[in-house]
């Protein structure tokens, strides 16, 4: 006989999805790369104080790790890195946290049919204030093709170039590329001859305008006269790829959407016209919707509203591939199969791969999931809705709706559960509609989440993205505002219990809505923007124009920057908040999360404040990641309480 539900108020009930879960069972899968019959990719390992490993899957199916501790496969480029390995033969090259210097992992001989690591990882590149990200292989001239951030002049922007390290017996770097204020993916041609490159320039960021170069190779292996074949002032060009048979491909959102062209007899043609973006913003290196199969024949990803679908392409079709993943990334093909990083409301982020080989009858394999999923805990897993809603100025804006689940309760009659508005980073990004245990943590305790993309966020097209243009703090508020008004309206929520929280820039979001908007009762930002003026001022280079596009020219428009900081207006909050920051955080310094503490505890407005040692932006270390989850709950029921209401 099943037990009946006990009755409890929404926000008490207890969950088998506790913050220990949270913390140690999920890891990030990040980069991914195919080598032959062999797949890599790289762990983000909250147990081991969030150390990055390169992980490998041989073609008899055993892991193995290939990194041993302490490296740590991350690299500082823009800060946030990516692009941080790369794989040739029986060799990895790898960027280290810790010094930023790349390193040879040579892979040892082969056993029981898969090659073992081999000896320990050795420095290709000098000991400095250099940085380096995009690795690829350039096996004519036995040499790296990378992009460097030179730290070397203290006190001034770091300067970004593309460079190759030589791999011979006396290593040395060269710069190849020069005098732009930023670069992205170097790409060879097949046969060596050809070097194609993004470059972009302050104030643009790249979702904004980027520009596509090529240039002829010469026999010593410098770039010749540099020619731009797409991008601009209006243009925003991501992933430049050469097929087999040397025919360049990149994304584009010429259209209005980021679709797939190919550079053929000097002109763009488009190779996938389709209302949906194929493309991502770039905020890390190494990313890839796309990949060869052939010199015919490609898988796209591609979204629309958020979803994700794949795609096979060839010059006669455009073949949808059925699947339960609604976020699709990381997409390498080699062979036979095509492998990339797939998830879904029922499925945590993964590893997966697909055999092409009999397209009609294709069945996923999951090579590795982020967290194992116990079966007694599908019970408490809330699935997400995708929801539409009308905002400010006629407009529609979307969110992933998940109500408060959990069998083990029931709420007392006719009460609402508490809604949790989300307001994701970026802000230029969008949320995901994955399988997440730090989403499920609130739900089976009773919280109903509205995970919020806002005007200015990815996947709708570049008309969404620029709603955010000199908007910031008013367009992502007011869908934030009218997405938690819509959840109340529909009877989802209960409209006294509103709470509001997100990250980075959705940080700011959040502080921004309790100030400039009486709708939320509690707030949570984690390592957010409270001053936009002392985030120009001390914000790293890659984002240090991006305040331009978001509000406008500074100091022209110093008026804007101070009327939508909250930290001059906290006389108009009074809800409490907690924040959390981590001390090395160089996107958004402790002094933004500290200036608003101060402020908020002279006004008497009740606040809390965790700063985590050794964190930087975002946390990755197990015990701060649990730490923060119990925090910021009982900081809700306790300030929510305070105020008189039931929670």
């Amino acid at each position: 006989m099943s037990k009946s539900p006990t009755i409890a108020e929404y926000g008490f009930w207890k969950s088998p999805i506790t913050s220990d879960l949270v913390a140690s069972a999920t890891i990030r899968l990040g980069e991914v790369a195919v080598s032959g019959e062999e797949t890599y990719w790289i762990e983000g390992r909250p147990a081991e104080r969030g150390r990055s490993v390169l992980v490998r899957r041989a073609a008899d199916g055993s892991l193995s790790d290939i990194t041993p501790p302490p490296f740590n496969v991350r690299n500082g480029v823009h800060e946030y890195g990516g692009g941080a390995f790369c794989v040739a033969g029986d060799a990895v090259y790898f960027t280290n946290h810790a010094d930023q210097r790349i390193y040879c992992q040579h892979l040892g001989p082969q056993h029981a049919g898969r090659q073992q690591p081999g000896k320990e990882p050795v420095a290709i590149t000098p000991e400095g204030a250099w940085r380096y990200a995009d690795l690829v292989v350039d096996q004519a001239r036995n040499r790296l093709l990378c992009v460097r951030e030179d730290h070397t002049q203290a006190g001034e922007e770091p300067v970004n170039t593309i460079v190759a390290v030589d791999l011979g017996d006396d290593p040395g770097v060269r710069v190849l590329v020069e005098g732009s204020d930023f670069y992205s993916n170097p790409r060879l041609s097949p046969d060596g001859s050809r070097l194609a490159w993004l470059g972009w320039n302050h104030p643009h960021m790249p979702w904004e305008s980027t520009e596509l170069w090529v240039a002829e190779i010469d026999g010593p292996g410098l770039p010749g006269q540099a020619r731009r074949i797409a991008g601009g002032e209006s243009e925003s060009v991501f992933q430049p790829e050469w097929s087999p048979d040397g025919i360049l491909h990149f994304i584009s959102d010429r259209s209005g959407w980021w679709n797939l062209y190919r550079w053929i007899e000097d002109k763009a043609q488009a190779v996938v016209s389709i209302n949906a973006d194929c493309g991502l913003p770039q905020w890390v290196f190494g990313q890839s919707t796309y990949s060869f199969a052939g010199p015919d024949e490609l898988f796209l990803a591609c979204t629309q509203n958020s979803v994700w679908q794949l795609y096979k392409v060839n010059s006669s079709s455009f073949t949808y591939i059925k699947g339960p993943y609604t976020e699709i990334s990381e997409i390498h093909a080699s062979g036979t199969r095509v492998v990339f990083r797939g998830g879904g409301p029922s499925d945590p982020s993964s590893i997966v791969e697909l055999d092409f080989a009999e397209i009609t009858s294709v069945k996923a394999q999951t090579l590795k999931r982020s967290f194992e999923v116990d079966g007694g805990l599908a019970p408490y897993f809330s699935t997400p809705q995708t929801i539409e809603f009308p905002t400010d100025q006629g407009r529609t804006a979307y969110a992933f709706f998940y109500p408060a689940r959990n069998p083990d309760y029931s709420p007392p009659p006719g009460e609402l559960p508490p809604l949790i508005v989300i307001s994701h980073g970026g802000p230029t990004g969008a949320t995901s509609s994955s399988l997440s245990l730090a989403s499920q943590y609130w739900t089976s305790r009773g919280f109903a989440i509205l995970d919020v993309n806002y005007g200015g966020s990815t996947g709708y097209g570049r008309a969404y993205r620029e709603r955010l243009r000199g908007q910031w703090g008013v367009v992502d508020v007011d869908d934030c505002v009218n997405g938690a008004k819509f959840a109340v309206a529909q009877g989802w929520a209960d409209g006294d219990r509103l709470i509001i929280r997100g990250g980075s820039a959705g940080g700011y979001t959040t502080l921004a809505a309790l100030a400039f908007r009486d709708v939320f009762r509690a707030g949570a930002s984690y390592y957010g923007v409270g001053d936009i003026e002392a985030l120009m001022r001390d914000t790293h280079k890659f984002e240090a124009r991006y305040d331009h596009f978001l509000i406008g020219p500074y100091p022209e428009q110093r008026d804007l920057f101070v009327a939508r900081s909250p930290i001059h207006h906290v006389d108009k909050l009074s809800a409490p908040v907690i924040f959390f920051q981590g001390s090395d955080d160089m996107v958004v310094p402790p002094n933004q999360a500290e200036a608003m503490v101060e402020a908020l505890r002279k006004k008497g407005v009740p606040v809390s404040y965790f700063l985590f040692e050794g964190e930087q932006h975002g946390f990755r270390q197990a015990d701060n990641i649990k730490r923060a989850l119990d925090a910021e709950l009982y900081f809700y029921a306790a300030m929510l309480l305070k105020k008189g209401l039931r929670f």
